[in-house]
């Protein structure tokens, strides 16, 4: 006899059956591969379950039974629901602070600066989580806090580089940050619609209509 229900089977053996497909079986192919901790098999059943349908429309005990753990031990690492989403923004994203980091941009092609800009949005996120911030912003505040962090970012990264690369752009400080905003404004729209229907929208013309109202 060869199911769960095996007198013989040993005592220690794992009597649950495993879609070879599933998230538990593709972790155990792996020769030599770890098997990830409860809080790490949670979380990422969190991170699946919250960007497929949403976080309200995900229980509790849905992530435990992805992540193949009790539902008390949920608990025990995030006594509230919302507790798991706010761990997942603190810890699986984060925004890049432009810092001291060297600047190429060429005085005189505003235009290539602000392209150049739009392919390296500061979020450093996987695509999951990506689409939870975009989702869930008005679910709890550390959600909104991150996106209120890379607005700001990416404002003060497109006003450094107009600055830089526009003739005079130093004296029409109003019209730089209008602008630096609303390209703020376009790729953060362009962010959360291409999770949500993969659409793209050209960061070269983007950068060229913002560059001719400010010439």
């Amino acid at each position: 006899m060869d199911g769960p229900s095996d007198p013989h089977r040993h005592p220690g053996a794992d009597a649950r059956v495993i879609d070879p497909w599933s998230r538990a079986a593709r972790r155990r192919s792996g020769a030599g591969e770890a098997w990830p901790d409860a809080r790490t098999r949670i979380l990422d059943a969190a991170e699946e379950l919250f960007a497929g349908g949403g976080y309200d429309a995900t229980a509790t005990a849905q992530i435990a039974r992805r992540a193949e753990v009790p539902k008390g031990l949920v608990f025990h690492y995030f006594p509230r629901k919302i507790d798991v989403l706010v761990t997942l923004v603190g810890e699986r994203t984060r925004v890049d602070d432009m810092g001291d980091e060297p600047v190429e941009e060429v005085p005189g092609d505003p235009a290539g600066a602000l392209a150049r800009l739009a392919r390296r949005v500061p979020l450093r996120a996987s695509p999951a989580m990506r689409r939870i911030l975009f989702r869930e912003a008005d679910t709890h505040g550390s959600v909104r806090e991150r996106l209120r962090n890379l607005n700001a970012e990416i404002i003060r990264r497109a006003s450094f580089v107009l600055e830089l690369t526009l003739p005079g752009g130093r004296g029409d400080a109003a019209r730089l940050e209008a602008a630096a905003a609303t390209f703020a404004a376009v790729l953060l729209y362009q962010e959360s619609l291409c999770t949500l229907t993969g659409h793209h929208i050209d960061p070269d013309v983007v950068a060229d209509l913002i560059v001719k109202a400010l010439t």
